[in-house]
């Protein structure tokens, strides 16, 4: 897969931009370098002057652009999703990404759609909808003044993208993250059988852990088959044993 190819399965998703002039400024960061896949998520409605004045000679990727009104609509498709935050607390990812490893991330995914959102411009992504994202991905920043702007935000991380994803060969493609969702439901509901959860929480948390692993391993069909094999196995080796005891 060649750098324009890799540049041209990326897709930016805003969610629930609060401001057009953004969105335009978004678009020019996008195109200048290569990027024209624009994302829109809810159902605001914005000032077409005030975005194409910021967007200028990217108009055509506001124009472009689609609109869903959730995030998960949004990344169904997606074979790696990354959620661009700088926000740590309990309910949120373990572990984060600098914009340099991000590029060798999809530089090593196989074809595929790839996602990376961006919250709103006051507050950012909330913890359900870092949860609905594969991944984090950080951008360094001053403890002193950490914020940044959202294009400013999309433009570093773009150019990283740029500047680093050169050709590279990959020869399994993996499955959309609605496939890992799936496989992952699927998953703990075999857990859920076999009494494996004692919290009401616990079975939402294994099922996001499980479809982040299951995404961020960039598994194929064949062997995402094999791993739900496992947990529908095993729970119908514990419902045949129980049966045994009954006799």
């Amino acid at each position: 897969m060649d750098q324009q190819a890799n540049l041209e399965r990326i897709q930016i998703v805003l969610v629930d931009t609060q401001d057009g002039a953004n969105i335009g400024s978004t678009c020019r960061a996008m195109k200048t370098m290569g990027i024209t896949r624009l994302v829109l998520v809810g159902d605001r409605t914005y000032d077409e002057n005030r975005v194409r004045t910021l967007a200028l000679h990217a108009r055509d990727v506001w124009e472009n652009a689609k609109r869903y009104l959730t995030l998960k609509e949004a990344l169904a498709d997606s074979v790696l999703s990354v959620a661009a935050t700088r926000r740590r607390g309990k309910f949120r990812k373990q572990s984060s990404l600098h914009p340099s490893q991000l590029a060798q991330t999809i530089q090593t995914t196989g074809d595929g759609l790839v996602s990376i959102v961006f919250g709103r411009e006051s507050d950012g992504l909330t913890d359900d909808e870092v949860a609905t994202c594969a991944q984090v991905v950080t951008i360094p920043t001053s403890d002193k003044f950490p914020s940044l702007n959202l294009s400013q935000a999309v433009q570093i991380i773009t150019y990283t993208l740029f500047d680093t994803l050169k050709p590279y060969p990959v020869q399994a493609n993996p499955v959309t993250q609605q496939r890992c969702e799936t496989a992952a439901l699927k998953a703990s509901d075999a857990l859920d059988g076999i009494g494996y959860f004692k919290l009401d929480q616990e079975k939402l948390w294994t099922f996001r852990f499980l479809r982040d692993v299951f995404v961020r391993s960039a598994l194929t069909e064949s062997e995402l088959q094999k791993m739900e094999k496992v947990f529908v196995k095993m729970a119908r080796i514990k419902a045949h044993k129980e049966l045994e005891s009954d006799v």
